[in-house]
């Protein structure tokens, strides 16, 4: 026991130790049992590129940590949606893994997709500018496999035990819960100026890819370096890529604000919507394959998840399809209780030692256990193997699973030895035998050290258009941060990455490129190492430009415009012939037509025919569709004169850079729109307007052709 003394003597050090310290200065960083720790940027691992350890208790009671500190809601990718659908594989795709689900092109694997946001909430929006998860659960007669990715082939951190750190800080800033579902304040970029490896991933996250138009039309990728074996047991690395059939597409940072406003669920409606009306959502997989011989003929390391392989390098070899056909029976029963994992997969698909990869593999498992409160989630029915479960694992809350007999342990006499280990030849996993041998460090491996090659060939292989739409995002963003230090931080990274496009993001911060860059505390070296002397060097750009990194000049996108939403703007006394020939070519082309009225249920014709209304004006916006048409009728057009709404619905529309027709007297109506006269007669088809003063059954045509564009990008150069 304390004497009344002593006990005051201690409690007046510590409270003068908080004087001390309030401000963050002199504090070291500890465990939660107090122990100083000398490198949190890198996980313990048998050599600098070996995989990492289970004895790293530093790691895991941090991880640990943080995937406990939120109940019941995911921690990250909280917001999702998600749809059933079968996986068939293609002829070629024997060869290159045993993978069951891969050998027989007939078969059709079931599947379940889920989609999400990754920083906000359940009840963020969908539009968010934010990285998009892609998880696909393929229930194979071999066991489970969950390819989990995003929409984005690179992540910010190379190195787990950052993970954490990194979502900390782009979480709304705890004294005050704000802000929500975003990236644009101090915390978020303090911590990535500070970390140069994130420089790639901000190039992507400020694109348009980070604000795509639909999850239908975005691309998957399984981020980490995996590996395929195949039937001789030979081993290649692989990454993994989805391939939308409707092209990949975004929408404009402007646009994405406003649909907020009006349908925060709009991608989750667009998913449940293009299903139930029968246009299933459709993405190829493909696969870069590169054999273990070539592991290190890049300019760039293979197990650094900072880094992608351009497919100008090493093609993307199609390997099969998934096709999403049936919406969830129960979004609780199904889309939050399903639980992904990258450690779950089958004979033929193996780990890199990918550090980030490895720390994933330990913190999935325990995330599902906070989050389902139980070691017996893989038996809700979301989450079942369609293949049959014998183990030993026993009891626990939530057990569904009736074992019966006496054993429960192997090897075992009791119950015949069941159930038994499977021979490699009778399908049992066997592990890829690399050999390691390494001295057991905290380190990064110096081929990780180069931050700002590909995060510079990623911004030149944009187009103009792109390029803008990725400096606004990062004015924008900074513009939000309230310390000046940071802006600055982040301008000089920039610098390394792209000159023009530091000096454009300068001067929309009112500040300039500083001369001298500060040198941030993290760039793959070690705690004890932090001399200016070891800067990282500069690889070679592995190729000049990269068309695929491009979402407009993608070579990938097709000019189909299937399920896209053309809002026909009409009113009573409307030209019933106009709407009929538009709306069949345009269905023709699989496109989806809603009528827009200026009430909520029926509008009448100029013949006197009543045609059903879909939405009224004041309830919908022009950001929730792709392109807009005002059909024939004197009356329909003067009555939508009338309406302020319907020009500003134009006016968006035309300011969002999407196709717009209209036909006889509905050409009227874009006369008092503010965009008309800014436009020859000449020019208008240029920049994607296209009237027809008489009946024109070319118009259909000119319009089909714009919307498989996507958007006329030339209204923001040209005008």
């Amino acid at each position: 026991m304390l004497e009344k003394k002593d006990q005051q003597e201690g409690s007046k050090k510590i409270q003068d130790l908080a004087k001390d310290t309030k401000d963050g200065s002199g504090q070291f960083l500890t465990t939660n049992q107090g122990l100083k720790i000398n490198d949190d940027n890198n996980s313990l691992k048998a050599g600098s590129r070996g995989p990492s350890l289970l004895e790293d208790f530093i790691l895991r009671e941090k991880i640990t940590h943080f995937d406990h500190e939120r109940i019941p809601e995911r921690i990250v990718h909280a917001r999702g949606s998600a749809a059933h659908g079968y996986f068939q594989a293609y002829p070629n795709a024997a060869q290159y893994s045993k993978a069951g689900f891969l050998q027989n092109a007939d078969a059709k694997t079931p599947v379940f997709t889920r989609f999400s946001t990754v920083a906000g909430f359940r009840g963020s929006t969908d539009l968010a500018r934010d990285v998009r998860g892609f998880a696909v659960k393929f229930y194979t007669e071999e066991g489970i496999f969950d390819l989990v990715g995003n929409n984005v082939p690179v992540f910010f951190i190379q190195d787990a035990a950052k993970f954490p750190d990194l979502i900390h800080a782009v979480k709304p800033e705890p004294h005050n819960e704000i802000p929500q579902a975003a990236s644009a304040h101090d915390t978020f970029w303090d911590f990535i100026s500070l970390m140069p490896e994130s420089m790639h991933m901000v190039m992507w996250a400020m694109s348009d890819r980070a604000i795509p138009r639909s999850y239908r039309m975005m691309e998957g990728f399984g981020v980490h370096t995996f590996r395929f074996i195949n039937k001789n047991e030979e081993s290649h690395f692989v990454k993994f890529h989805w391939k939308p059939k409707l092209g990949t597409h975004a929408v404009v940072w402007d646009e994405a604000v406003k649909i907020s406003g009006n349908d925060p669920d709009f991608h989750r409606r667009d998913l449940w919507e293009a299903i139930e009306s029968g246009s299933f959502p459709e993405w190829e997989l493909g696969v870069q394959l590169i054999p273990e011989s070539d592991e290190h003929n890049f300019d760039f390391d293979l197990l650094d998840p900072t880094k992608l392989v351009p497919e100008e390098l090493v093609p993307v070899i199609p390997i099969g399809k998934m096709v999403l056909d049936r919406n969830p029976d129960n979004f609780f029963a199904e889309t939050e209780q399903v639980a992904f994992h990258p450690g779950h997969i089958v004979p033929g698909i193996d780990f890199s030692n990918d550090p980030l990869l490895q720390g994933r593999l330990f913190s999935y498992t325990d995330t599902q256990l906070s989050r389902l409160g139980t070691p017996n989630f893989h038996e809700l029915p979301i989450n079942r193997s369609v293949s049959p479960m014998h183990n030993n694992q026993r009891d626990g809350q939530m057990r569904q699973e009736i074992n019966k007999g006496r054993a429960s342990y192997f090897p075992n006499s009791l119950g015949g030895g069941c159930p038994y280990q499977a021979k490699i030849a009778e399908g049992g996993f066997s592990t890829y035998s690399e050999r390691i041998d390494a001295n057991k460090v905290r380190e990064r491996s110096s081929s990780f050290s180069d931050h700002f090659s590909q995060a510079r060939l990623f911004f030149d292989s944009q187009t103009p258009t792109e390029q803008n739409h990725l400096i606004s995002a990062l004015r924008f963003e900074l513009s939000k941060v309230e310390t000046p230090e940071i802006r600055t931080r982040m301008v000089g990274l920039l610098s390394m990455v792209s000159d023009p496009l530091a000096k454009q993001v300068a001067k929309g911060l009112g500040i300039a490129v500083p001369e001298n860059i500060e040198r941030p505390i993290n760039k793959g070296i070690g705690a004890d190492d932090l001399g200016m002397e070891n800067e990282p060097k500069q690889a070679a750009v592995p190729v000049a430009l990269s068309p695929t990194l491009s979402m407009i000049k993608n070579p990938n996108n097709t000019d189909t415009i299937e399920s896209r939403k053309v809002a026909f703007l009409c009113s009573d006394g409307v030209d019933a012939d106009s709407i009929t020939s538009m709306k069949k070519a345009l269905l023709s082309k699989g496109a989806t037509v809603k009528i827009i009225g200026t009430n909520a249920t029926m509008l009448t014709a100029s013949d006197g025919s009543q045609i059903t209304i879909d939405h009224n004006l004041l309830t919908v916006s022009s950001v929730l569709f792709d392109s807009v048409f005002v059909p024939a009728g004197k009356g329909s057009a003067e009555m939508l004169r009338k309406e302020e709404k319907a020009i500003e619905f134009l006016n968006d529309a035309y300011k969002h850079c999407k196709p717009i027709a209209a036909e006889k007297e509905g050409t009227e109506l874009l006369n008092h729109t503010n965009f008309i006269h800014k436009l020859s007669d000449a020019n208008r088809e240029l920049y994607g307007i296209f009237t027809s003063e008489m009946k024109n059954e070319n118009l259909a045509h000119q319009f089909i052709g714009a919307m498989g564009k996507h958007r006329i990008w030339s209204r923001e150069s040209g005008l």
